[in-house]
């Protein structure tokens, strides 16, 4: 059995702003550096931070012995003495931290202490890159070597843990995510398929909508970054214009962005000009590159690449036939966006024009879903769906693959 020594740190800069944590776990006895645990969350408070690098700072400890006991050492006064039970949890969003940070080892085997500042640098330390990485849309990696620990943490719902290159764990419903970064965010209208909770005030909601249709679509072909960059067809256009109509009845978007390519911008520009906004790209909406398999059917896919089509519906950090983009990759670059878009439209609505893949992606990312999800949703052509992000860190998912406004 184990002894070991958990020292966790986590900040926002900003409060609620850009946030990450930080963990280390080494051995009671000699000191030595056993693993190191870090992660950029997007936009939190510093207290939803510090319960984030404390709970993966017990995840991994229990990736590394189960049995072992722990004292858990970190400068957070309201942790310590909230995880002490000496001091009421009341904020709605740490309770359930707590709670599953209390589930990690049996009651008994792990003890707190407050440190100051000054004895916590390595975790400080782990928080500020972890930070430091995800607001540049990189993905922080440990210096401590872990490959075992990240398979077993993985197994054991880990998050951090010297974590594969480019891919970001995914929030669950107790891990909060993305937040409007001001509380005094003016407020968004309430209109059908997405409200506001009026406590938290009003949320940064990103409407999603799907491009119109291209030549490709109805053939089901893989259409992403790195094809023909195909055009919308007379159907798609029609499709816009009733997206177009549809949105300014409800008369709530306030920006329109879009995805670079090409679908994406003649989609946007049809609903921009009825609702009288301007088009901003962002770069980060863009579709998955599914590299070789551009152009081509499922089925001509499995024909001509069997092993690699097997592989990459099995493992999302695996790549396309000819290099193209991995899932786990297209997770890490969609949750940097929707991090930087949330922290610049505090309370807004905004609608996001772009692809299949980022709008699963940020729907999955908001569930706290596995990977595998992605397969198991349809999103139509020119749908809408939407998510709101809330003041104290959490997601809801309030619309999706949505195609009324496509009926007769």
């Amino acid at each position: 059995m184990g002894e070991f020594i958990v020292e966790a740190d986590g900040g926002s800069r900003g409060n609620p702003g850009p946030a990450g944590y930080g963990a280390v776990v080494s051995d009671a006895a000699t000191g030595e550096t056993l693993a190191e645990a870090a992660e950029y969350i997007g936009v939190a408070t510093n207290n939803v931070a510090e319960y984030r690098g404390l709970l993966a700072g017990l995840r991994t400890a229990h990736a590394l012995d189960p049995g072992a006991t722990v004292h858990v050492r970190m400068d957070s006064k309201l942790v310590i003495e909230q995880m002490s039970g000496r001091w009421k949890i009341k904020h709605p969003g740490m309770k359930p931290l707590a709670a599953e940070a209390g589930r990690v080892f049996p009651p008994g085997r792990v003890t707190y202490e407050w440190i100051p500042r000054e004895q916590n640098k390595h975790a400080d330390r782990l928080a500020n890159e972890a930070m430091d990485a995800g607001t540049k849309g990189e993905q922080w990696s440990a210096s401590v070597p872990a490959a075992d620990v990240t398979a077993r943490a993985a197994e054991t719902g880990g998050t951090g843990v010297a974590a594969p290159p480019g891919e970001q764990p995914p929030a669950t419903p107790t891990e909060p995510r993305p937040a409007t970064t001001a509380a005094t965010a003016p407020a968004a209208t309430t209109t059908p398929g997405w409200s506001a909770a009026p406590d938290l005030g009003a949320p940064a909601t990103l409407v999603l909508l799907r491009h119109g249709e291209t030549p490709l679509t109805p053939q089901k072909r893989f259409s992403g970054s790195g094809g023909t960059n195909p055009s919308l067809s007379d159907a798609g256009r029609e499709q816009a214009h009733r997206v177009a109509e549809t949105l300014a009845r409800r008369g709530t978007i306030q920006a329109v962005l879009a995805s670079p390519l090409a679908r994406t911008r003649e989609t946007a520009a049809i609903v921009a000009a009825r609702l009288g906004l301007d088009v901003a790209i962002e770069e980060g909406l863009r579709e998955t590159d599914f590299g070789a398999w551009e152009g081509l059917t499922f089925g001509e896919v499995r024909e001509r690449y069997p092993d690699d089509l097997n592989a990459w519906l099995a493992d999302p950090q695996a790549h396309p036939t000819g290099g193209g983009e991995s899932f786990a990759e297209t997770a890490t670059r969609m949750a940097a966006t929707r991090d930087k878009l949330v922290a610049s439209h505090g309370g807004r609505t905004v609608l996001l024009v772009t692809h299949v893949t980022p709008i699963k992606t940020l729907v999955r990312l908001a569930l706290g879903a596995p990977p595998e999800s992605l397969f198991r949703m349809e999103l139509s052509a020119a749908s809408l769906s939407a998510v709101a992000y809330y003041a104290d860190g959490n997601a809801s998912v309030r619309l999706f693959n949505d195609t009324s406004h496509l009926r007769p």
